[in-house]
């Protein structure tokens, strides 16, 4: 470890030499590569977390760019995967971590894998799916997690610590039907609230790395910049809660297998299906009110039309969609995650 590269982070009292050394020591995942991914990416990568390990299913766009500060023009102009480009990035940034790119979908069948051999996970997703499902594992393997989520210019952030913390399930038992919460596809979001939420998670993450766990806020954190609006709800003193299906029963619904969404290419036309696990009810005419200033959208009583560039999207009133434009099933995840936000 070159001290020098770390003088000041060694200045810090917080840190000092003892904390850095076990940083070079960490092993951390971090699970979706966009906006708050790729903050979080950079930041303990320029703190020195020995080992890093990237997730994530889609490729970079020149609509990331303004918010997803890993990636370059380049980077967008040749479609690269988020995991790879990352990777190639923070490699220039510091020689001295190892960053391993995974350009996979985190689902039900890899997500144990993913994590097993890691001292932290950290949330980087996009969609609630993937985050319950990164609860029901982080408990399972009692892997402590940082979540975290920006929309607009609001944004939350909360540490989970398995059995000692509630989990993400205790405080938000259901996961939000599909259509019904906003995403960064439908309501945008700004630079500020991705740094604000990424730097609270990544400070999280520092201290559970270097031992820090009584610097721990034991609180979820919300924030809304524009309104310049701040709240702290004190979860530290609440613990696992009875009756949360998670903690307290020791039922992991998400990693289930049929609790995924179900994806089914469909042969010869170039498009595929997605189905979530249990049908949830979507109101098309709020739907397309989010739908109308990014694309075109049409709508009746028995399904919703809404295309964006190369890709059409057909969403039915029980959350079903065919996305026609494409046969890669992660590519369809990512858009139905975009727009639907689940």
């Amino acid at each position: 470890m070159r001290n020098d590269r770390y003088s000041r982070q060694l200045l810090f009292s917080g840190i000092g030499g003892d904390g850095q050394e076990r940083l070079s020591r960490a092993h951390v995942v971090i699970i979706g590569c966009g906006a708050l991914g790729a903050m979080q990416a950079e930041m303990l990568a320029r703190a020195g977390v020995g080992r890093l390990r990237l997730i994530d299913r889609d490729f970079v766009e020149e609509s990331n760019l303004h918010r997803q500060v890993l990636f370059e023009e380049s980077d967008a102009a040749a479609r690269l995967p988020k995991a790879v480009a990352g990777a190639a990035r923070l490699a220039r940034i510091n020689s001295d971590i190892s960053v391993e790119p995974l350009v996979r979908d985190a689902n039900q069948t890899n997500i144990e894998q993913m994590i097993g051999d890691v001292d932290l996970v950290i949330d980087g997703t996009d969609n609630f799916e993937t985050r319950y499902l990164i609860n029901d594992a982080a408990v399972k393997l009692s892997k402590p997690w940082v979540y975290g989520a920006a929309v607009g210019a609001h944004g939350v952030q909360m540490t989970i610590r398995p059995r000692i913390t509630p989990c993400l399930r205790c405080i938000f038992p259901e996961m939000p039907a599909p259509g019904t919460s906003p995403t960064c596809d439908t309501a945008g979001v700004i630079l500020p609230i991705i740094a604000t939420i990424a730097a609270a998670q990544v400070t999280e993450a520092l201290k559970l790395l270097t031992g820090r766990e009584a610097q721990l806020h034991g609180a979820l954190l919300q924030y809304d910049l524009w309104e310049n609006r701040f709240s702290r709800l004190r979860i530290d003193k609440m613990g696992p809660q009875q009756g949360c299906r998670t903690c307290d029963d020791g039922i992991y619904d998400f990693l289930g297998t049929r609790a995924g969404q179900m994806v089914t290419s469909l042969c010869g036309r170039n498009a595929i299906q997605i189905s979530p696990p249990e049908p949830a009810p979507v109101e098309l005419p709020k739907l397309a009110e989010q739908l109308r200033n990014i694309g075109e959208v049409s709508y009746n009583a028995y399904l919703l039309k809404f295309r964006t560039g190369e890709f059409e999207l057909t969403i039915f009133p029980d959350s079903r969609c065919l996305i026609r434009g494409t046969d890669d099933q992660m590519v369809a995840r990512s858009l139905y995650a975009r727009y639907l936000g689940t």
